[in-house]
Parts: C-alpha cells; sequence; structure tokens
C-alpha cells in the first residue's frame, strides 16, 4: 500500500470514527397544557459547543411588505447580518435588547457596513417609522441548534456524547424572558427531551 492511499483511509477512519461517535437528540416542546410548540428556538450550550460555534455566512434579515423577514432568526455569535430594504419606502431599524444595542437610520437598499452579532442573548428589532413591524434574533454560542416542528418536535444530530444544558426560547415569552434552561445528557445513540415553556403571552 502506498504512502497517499494510506493516508487517504486514515483520514476515512477518523471521519467515521467521528460520525459514529456523534448522538441524536430529539425534542418535545410544549405549553404548559401540554399542547405542542411549534416555532421553539431549541439549542444546546458547553464549553466543547462554545469552542466549535462559527460566525454563519451571507445572513440576513430582509424588510419586506413593511415586515422583517424572517420575523425569527439565530445566529451564531460573531455573525454579520444585513437588512436589506426591499420595500419602496425607507425604514428605521434599531434595537436597545442588552444583546445587541444598534440603530439604522432611514434608509432604502441594502447598507454597506452590516450589523455583528456578538455576544450571546435574545435582541428584540424594531422600526422607527411602522410600529408593527417587530422581528427577535436568537444569539447562541453553539452549532447546535434548530425549531420546533408544528409537532413540537425537532432533533438535533450529529451531537458529541456529553452534557449540556438545553436552552428553549419562544417569541410568546414576555420580552426580556431568557431562554428556558435545563440539563440534558446526549449519548453516542439517540437520546430524548422534554420541555414545558410556561408564561407564553397569548
Amino acid at each position: 500500500m502506498n504512502h497517499t492511499r494510506f493516508c487517504l483511509q486514515a483520514a476515512v477512519l477518523v471521519v467515521c470514527s467521528a460520525a459514529a461517535g456523534a448522538g441524536t437528540l430529539q425534542v418535545q416542546v410544549q405549553e404548559a397544557s401540554g399542547k405542542a410548540l411549534g416555532d421553539a428556538v431549541v439549542f444546546l450550550e458547553s464549553a466543547s459547543a462554545k469552542a466549535a460555534s462559527k460566525p454563519l455566512q451571507n445572513a440576513e434579515i430582509a424588510q419586506q411588505s413593511r415586515q422583517f423577514t424572517p420575523q425569527v432568526n439565530v445566529v451564531t455569535a460573531g455573525t454579520s447580518v444585513t437588512f436589506p430594504n426591499r420595500d419602496n419606502v425607507r425604514h428605521h431599524v434599531y434595537s436597545f435588547s442588552p444583546a445587541k444595542t444598534f440603530e439604522l437610520k432611514l434608509y432604502t437598499g441594502t447598507l454597506a457596513s452590516p450589523v455583528v452579532f456578538d455576544k450571546p442573548g435574545i435582541a428584540v428589532l424594531g422600526c422607527n417609522i411602522h410600529d408593527n413591524m417587530a422581528a427577535w434574533v436568537v444569539i447562541v454560542e453553539t452549532p447546535y441548534y434548530g425549531r420546533s416542528g408544528a409537532d413540537g418536535k425537532l432533533t438535533l444530530n450529529n451531537v458529541p456524547p456529553g452534557d449540556y444544558r438545553l436552552r428553549v426560547w419562544h417569541q410568546r415569552l414576555p420580552v426580556g424572558a431568557p431562554a428556558l434552561d435545563q440539563a440534558v445528557a446526549v449519548s453516542a445513540t439517540t437520546s430524548n427531551a422534554a420541555v414545558r415553556v410556561p408564561g407564553l403571552e397569548p
């Protein structure tokens, strides 16, 4: 066996071993009443997850038909987000949230400088011109995140086994409320977790 072939086979073995050691976490999210809760943001936190997190590329939150699109956004810390205005009126985008405070004064088109969401938390966005416009940015320090479906279920794949903090947030939580937090252990196969979210607004 020549050296090149040996190196390629060794690399394949390493990749396969890493994939084989990764686990799956299945999460069920419900309201306090037990009703399935869709569109909940679910993510796993740990020191190793933070080390594996990287900024997203080409992230944007558009303004279209006088609404933010998408309305709920999940980005990793350090992600630069552009705010293209696709309406024929000017918008004035702002956030006064502790996680990210910024202001994009009246503009059309796309501003040259994106907004960098550099620390974890929940940022609430608004428009000074159109009071009905609102959006949320959930900034996480982990690559293991997702959104629950209409049935309240979510599967996180390729999660290294270990102990994590399972965090859950929903836009119907009161303004300023942090993501719910509970311990969870992920095995090398399939693990399950259930979360009930109290205090949701109508």
